[in-house]
């Protein structure tokens, strides 16, 4: 009897990916967002009150529900619906931050996008760096409760970032991860398979403060044509359409005043409302957009070292043995990497520290030491966007993988501790 595809689920801050292992895209890319009824919330509903973190020996929270807390919408419908419903995001810079919202999203996702029975699958879900052990229990506790289902991996993000860019001769799982999406900016090193913990850093910047930016800027330039409810869509639309990563941001200044018509572009749309058409001159955001990766002090005060300092410093403070492979892999993943030439003007910067310091050792060893050249790879891929969830497709098909799922009747034997032990890619390769 053939086995059934396992089933991949990426739940991120801003989006969610969901689809069927072996596969090049997700079969759905939607907003990780749950609209409900807010009366669920308080204990003046109709339904019973239901705890935000339920314990974990709490049972089946499915059985204790009544037949009014299927009314609840995820994704867009949420988004669409969030006029009449209360609008939650179950996952705040990474981390579940609402455990039944999150149960409830799973349920839609798997039984209304999916339409699957779970019993028959294997789950792939994925965690972020330094996700603790509660939180995976808590994890395999719904998905084995609630959900019944067959088997399940949970693994952590940068691990995957790497794994979407093997190729059929090369399948290396140690390098450098920028992993950036809409809510939170982090740089892992992941030697062997095994993240190197101590030395992630998270950068506060992401997806989310770059179209604030953007918005900032069209209104500080007093562009009025833009309707205010439509002022945050517009930004993100001109962030997604028409920015890019300049070389020099002094020559680009220079470049917009003398031949300012070459560049300088139109987005034109319409009133959501009224119908009516408008248009925004779109400029200097164009570059000054993803520069505050680069120069974050442009946006704001409070965060002012450059994503390549971060960089370095992160595959500094790796042990000595595993730099140069942290520098020969530097990955790129997530939706806020995807701008134009972000990964040379990356490169070139990371080079640059990497030489003066390969330079500044010769010197100090008064020439008798001959340093042999860094070499510093960033890498950009077509998959880059949806990187975690190819990632978890290409390694979700490994033919062994089913053997390093915990099963269903290791749940029942053991109950939701053995998420705590994942058998690490490092073993399993």
């Amino acid at each position: 009897m053939s086995r059934l595809p396992p089933i991949v689920i990426d739940n991120g801050t801003g989006y969610s990916k969901i689809g069927y292992g072996g596969n090049d895209t997700p079969s759905f890319v939607f907003p990780t967002a749950i609209a409900t009824r807010e009366t669920h919330a308080s204990s003046g509903g109709s339904g019973p009150s239901l705890p935000t973190k339920p314990s974990f020996l709490s049972s089946n929270l499915a059985s204790k529900r009544g037949i009014e807390d299927l009314d609840f919408f995820i994704g867009d419908e949420a988004i669409q619906n969030s006029k009449t419903y209360a609008l939650n995001y179950p996952i705040r810079h990474g981390q579940i931050d609402n455990w039944d919202h999150m149960e409830r999203f799973w349920e839609q996702s798997i039984f209304k996008y999916l339409r699957c029975e779970p019993e028959d699958h294997l789950f792939l879900l994925t965690e972020p760096p330094l996700n603790s052990p509660e939180n995976r229990e808590q994890t395999a506790e719904i998905m084995f409760e609630s959900f019944n289902i067959k088997g399940l991996y949970i693994a952590v993000q940068a691990v995957l970032a790497l794994a979407s860019t093997w190729t059929a001769e090369e399948q290396v799982l140690t390098g450098t991860v920028i992993d950036s999406g809409d809510g939170v900016t982090h740089v892992i090193p992941v030697a062997s398979g095994y993240v190197i913990g101590s030395s992630i850093k998270s950068v506060p910047i992401a997806g989310r403060d770059i179209t604030y930016f953007v918005q900032q800027l069209l209104r500080e330039r007093g562009e009025t044509g833009i309707p205010p409810e439509d002022s945050l869509r517009v930004a993100e639309l001109i962030k997604e359409q028409y920015s890019y990563v300049c070389p020099d941001i002094v020559k680009e200044f220079k470049k917009y005043d003398q031949e300012g018509e070459k560049y300088f572009k139109k987005f034109e749309s319409t009133h959501g409302v009224t119908g009516k058409p408008y248009s925004v001159d779109v400029g200097f955001e164009r570059f000054l957009a993803p520069e505050i990766f680069f120069n974050p002090e442009i946006a704001s005060s409070d965060y002012l070292t450059p994503l390549p300092e971060v960089v370095d410093t992160v595959i500094q403070s790796s042990p000595i043995d595993t730099r140069r492979g942290l520098y020969k892999n530097i990955v790129l993943s997530g939706g806020s990497t995807m701008f134009k030439d972000f990964d040379k003007r990356l490169k070139r910067e990371i080079k640059r520290t990497v030489d003066f310091r390969v330079k500044r050792s010769e010197e100090l060893s008064g020439g008798s030491v001959k340093a042999k050249d860094v070499e510093v790879n960033v890498i950009s891929h077509k998959k880059q966007r949806h990187a975690v969830w190819y990632g978890g497709s290409l390694v979700s098909v490994i033919a062994d993988f089913h053997t390093y799922c915990h099963t269903k009747a290791e749940y029942e034997e053991h109950g939701p501790s053995i998420a705590r032990h994942n058998r690490v890619f490092g073993s399993v390769l």
